[in-house]
């Protein structure tokens, strides 16, 4: 992965953006890493990948929690409970 600093970054900003085309790229100040860009495409399947993810993460939740008897009544009283 290609690194840049945040002063790269500005100055050379047409080369930055062609190789984030390419591959992922790190951006650097004051010696830490404050961001990563990726292409448009690659972003997207990340946020496909994640709510992906999610959606299996709450069925599985709601299928354990079905068979351990959990309700739709049971669970609207424990939200509601202001204790």
């Amino acid at each position: 992965m290609k690194t840049f600093t945040a002063n790269e970054a500005k100055t050379r900003f047409g080369e930055f953006i062609d190789r984030a085309q390419r591959e992922p790229v790190r951006v650097m100040r004051h010696d830490r890493v404050v961001g990563v860009m990726v292409s448009a495409e690659d972003y997207e399947e990340m946020r496909a990948f994640y709510a992906d993810r999610l959606k299996r993460s709450m069925t599985e939740s709601a299928e354990i929690a079905a068979e351990s008897g959990l309700t739709e009544e049971t669970l609207a009283e424990l939200l509601s409970d202001e204790s």
